[in-house]
């Protein structure tokens, strides 16, 4: 809790104020957790054509639609209650990833209902655990690049250039998430859908580019949303000052 006086309302107690912030971190890490659930089950099950500048055609595997809003999350965890507890939810959200796998395997084996179909499960099975290696290793690093430098920036600034700071420090992670999750898909687990008889660097630069600019216009327009939220959950928690963290 921090220590200045509560103002939310004149009549706004310490206890609402406690609830409502845990009510607040309870959904943006559900949030968070959730979209990471997600990611592992359809992962690279469909890619999905958004476009074309020019002759480059913009592909993007349908797990990674809801990506962007992982970095919105833990921007606003790392904004609002700091940097230690946004690590947190990114090492809850590596547990969340083993337990997704761990589900997947544990089906595979068990014996299934005679005569129904089972393509489908294997089908995701096979695809989730060509991909889930390599949207581990792209996780960790990539959110943890996102909360390092997004208080690295905070810090130069003093708490100021909201905009910098959100900007800043997805556009790096999510060139380095998109760049592993690509490379790691193709050398390591051989599930991307790459063309016979045609160069393989070019085609993995395309999926790369594409990735990546989803991924930048995604953070780009929801750095007005991250601004405005973060003004008004200031007011509505309570967190007085720019810059200011909830103190436990």
């Amino acid at each position: 809790m921090n220590d200045e006086p509560m103002s939310a309302s004149p009549t706004t107690t310490t206890s609402q104020i406690q609830a409502r912030r845990d009510l607040v971190f309870l959904v943006l890490a559900g949030l968070f957790l959730g979209t990471l659930g997600m990611l592992n089950i359809l992962g690279l099950t469909r890619f999905l054509a958004l476009g074309q500048i020019g002759s480059w055609p913009i592909v993007v595997a349908v797990g990674a639609l809801p990506y962007p809003v992982t970095f919105l999350c833990t921007d606003l965890i790392s904004e609002l209650w700091g940097e230690e507890r946004a690590t947190q939810v990114v090492w809850v959200g590596l547990l969340l990833n083993g337990w997704v796998v761990l589900i997947l395997w544990v089906g595979g084996l068990m014996p299934g209902l005679n005569g129904a179909p089972e393509s489908t499960f294997f089908e995701i099975q096979r695809l989730a655990f060509g991909s889930v290696g390599a949207s581990m290793v792209a996780y960790l690093t990539a959110q943890f690049v996102d909360v390092r430098l997004f208080h690295f920036w905070k810090e130069r600034t003093n708490g100021k250039a909201l905009w910098l700071r959100n900007n800043g420090s997805t556009l790096v992670s999510q060139l380095v998430d998109t760049s592993a999750v690509v490379l790691i898909s193709h050398y390591a687990a051989h599930v991307l859908p790459i063309r016979a008889g045609e160069a393989v660097l070019p085609q993995l630069g395309a999926f790369i580019a594409s990735g990546y600019l989803f991924k930048a216009l995604a953070a780009f327009a929801d750095t007005l949303p991250f601004i405005w939220l973060t003004a008004w959950l200031r007011d509505w928690l309570d967190i007085q000052g720019d810059g200011k963290e909830i103190v436990p």
